[in-house]
């Protein structure tokens, strides 16, 4: 016998191997028929699972994290099952659940085009009607080789390399067969609403030099509204890539001539990068911090002595000679930072230090992750370190989630996803360390009030991280800040200050980034506000419309005026129709639109057009540069 526990009833009694279906539904844990897995001891499981020990036992619904997981994971099999009865000459790599959806790859010589996207769907429909149950299945390894031998599944033998058990899991759906740890549904019928929603090209274990695959994307949801929903918004989110809009207003281009993930900032672009930059500027002067610039380039012996090129050297450009020397394009700022510290011996009276730079930096990405802005080669980060005594720790790490919400908040976003990275598998330094720095990090969590989740092993190789993902107007989950705490870079650099007692002690790391990389959050912000800026960044504030050429002088002292106050202004003197004008001024997204006619010109006043539609006559200039310069003055993030 075993004992189980389910959710707050007290153990029961169970013969060994009991299912797990039949213990929930002895505890009454399975409501509303939404039953499609269960967690026994931590670790997810079939409901058909036979249980061998004591354990608490939890069931998973499905509208639940790991209820949705399953759902789309257990979707991509019935692709999968269905890509195969169609076409079996193809190849099956690996087809994972992902945020919002699926995917699987797979190797055929042709194109799948849109008509096989609906054959591949007309077909899913017909095998989920067929109620195909999931069959778990665990062999010794030889015979799983030769089953994949057999079906010519070249991609699937190469995944068993790495496997090292000698009992491997397989799932069976209908004809199909395929490595999976599983849990999935009970069967296909469980699956109520799902859409396939385009392909692409994906390298073979994400490496160009290995073959090209086929990956068909999809997504699932728990019932049609939800299905629906979502790909309404992902219509809209179609609207707003960041992309389409950079090239619609002449923000960025990336240029295959220049080179893949490397971007040209054009004069719009440049400017509201210039003015983010500037308050950054501007606010970390307030808080204390101090302006560096370093080189672009190092002896490789920096990164030796870094760690990166043990640790990060997949992801560092190839290193250039220079008079016999070795030189590396800096993929990170810190170990300049770390030389300027000690430059000279600190006292503990200067400490903290708080040093900041807009560094760019250079990361090898693989062309096939490339992605926009997003995800480029060349980017500069707002970075900063601080350097601190053991006493200050916890104090500097609250100073900047402070500053990092603030920050955030200003750009317009009010939600935060907050996770706390723990030690990984491969890390450097000591236990001793690990743990006093995730402690501090967790403190400084807990009197910031600010929920966050633990992410086990996510950790950095250095140390333990705070990562602040923020969600923009579309509910949309983005990357940006961190912190993390590094006891191992100060131990590589003998990096000391001499304390209160006269004698030498090691100094305290802190890496924290608020917006990331200036070309992510530029991207995003892109997206979140649909290229519509708010009046303190957009490039162009006000337009001008002069409707006749007898407004034209009234239009230059405006003109003038404006420019005085420090407002961006443009002016539009074309002999071209009123209504084109300010078709191309709203495609643009420029906030106001002065619109002059001879009765503005006789009555010294404005015609004023909102770029979200509003309309005010008879406004005077002061009235109209009070209001905007609330609005600037304010940073109003009305988004677009």
């Amino acid at each position: 016998m075993i004992e189980v526990k389910v959710g707050a009833e007290a153990s029961k009694r169970y013969p060994r191997g009991v299912p797990v279906l039949e213990v929930l539904k002895d505890n009454g844990a399975a409501p509303r028929g939404d039953l499609i897995a269960a967690r026994f001891n931590g670790a997810l499981v079939d409901l058909e699972k036979s249980l061998e020990e004591d354990g608490e036992l939890e069931a998973v619904s499905m509208g639940s994290p790991d209820g949705m997981e399953i759902l789309r994971h257990s979707t991509s099999h019935v692709m999968a099952c269905a890509v195969q009865e169609l076409f079996p000459e193809v190849k099956v790599t690996i087809g994972p659940a992902i945020e919002n959806g699926f995917y699987y790859d797979f190797d055929r010589e042709t194109a799948f085009t849109p008509d096989d996207l609906v054959l591949i769907e007309k077909r899913m429909k017909e095998i989920i009607a067929r109620d195909e149950p999931f069959e778990r299945m665990e062999l010794p390894r030889d015979d799983v080789l030769g089953l994949f031998r057999e079906k010519g599944e070249s991609y699937k033998l190469e995944l068993l390399e790495d496997i090292d058990d000698q009992q491997v899991s397989l799932y069976k759906l209908a004809g199909f067969t395929d490595l999976c740890r599983g849990p999935h549904l009970p069967s296909s019928k469980r699956i109520k609403a799902f859409k396939l929603t385009g392909v692409a090209g994906a390298y073979w274990r994400g490496d160009e030099r290995l073959p090209m695959l086929q990956r068909i994307y999809g997504t699932a949801f728990p019932d049609k509204k939800g299905l629906k929903e979502h790909l309404k918004l992902v219509e809209e989110a179609k609207k707003r890539d960041h992309r389409r809009l950079g090239k619609e207003l002449d923000l960025f281009s990336i240029s295959d001539e220049v080179g893949p993930g490397l971007v040209c900032w054009h004069p719009r672009g440049a400017k509201i990068r210039t003015l983010i930059e500037d308050f950054w500027r501007e606010e970390h002067s307030k808080n204390g911090y101090e302006l560096l610039y370093t080189p672009h380039v190092a002896k490789l012996q920096l990164w030796e002595t870094s760690g990166h090129t043990g640790f990060y050297k997949e992801n560092m450009f190839s290193t250039m000679d220079v008079e016999e020397q070795h030189y590396q394009l800096k993929p990170m700022n810190c170990p300049f930072h770390i030389q300027i510290f000690k430059s000279r011996l600190r006292s503990y009276r200067e400490l903290p230090k708080r040093w900041a730079e807009l560094g760019t930096v250079y990361r090898y990405e693989r062309s096939g992750v490339l992605h926009g802005l997003l995800r480029v080669r060349g980017f500069t980060q707002d970075d900063a370190h601080l350097f601190c005594r053991p006493d200050q720790l916890e104090e500097e790490i609250r100073r900047v989630i402070d500053f990092t919400l603030f920050i955030l908040k200003t750009f317009g976003f009010e939600r935060f996803d907050v996770y706390l990275s723990t030690r990984p598998e491969k890390y450097v330094g000591s236990l001793e360390s690990w743990e006093r720095a995730t402690d501090a990090l967790k403190s400084a969590l807990d009197k910031s009030e600010l929920g966050y989740t633990i992410d086990p092993g996510e950790g950095v190789f250095y140390g333990p991280k705070i990562d602040i993902k923020i969600r923009d107007s579309l509910g949309r989950q983005w990357q940006c800040s961190t912190i993390q705490v590094d006891f191992n870079l100060p131990e590589r650099f003998d990096m000391q200050y001499v304390g209160e007692d006269g004698a030498r002690h090691p100094v305290i790391m802190i890496h924290r980034a608020l917006m990331g990389s200036l070309e992510r959050f530029f991207g995003c912000l892109v997206e979140h506000y649909n290229g519509a800026f708010p009046v303190w960044l957009a490039p162009e504030q006000i337009i001008l419309l002069p409707i006749t050429d007898r407004a034209h002088g009234y239009a230059e002292e405006i003109v003038s005026s404006l420019s005085e106050r420090g407002f961006r202004v443009e002016s539009d003197y074309r002999n071209e129709k009123l209504g084109l004008k300010i078709r191309e001024a709203q495609l643009a997204k420029i906030p106001y639109m002065l619109v002059l006619g001879d009765k503005e010109v006789e009555e010294r006043t404005l015609s004023v057009r909102t770029r979200a539609g509003e309309n005010i006559q008879g406004m005077t200039l002061e009235a109209f540069i009070e209001r905007v310069q609330q609005e600037v003055e304010g940073r109003e993030v009305q988004t677009g």
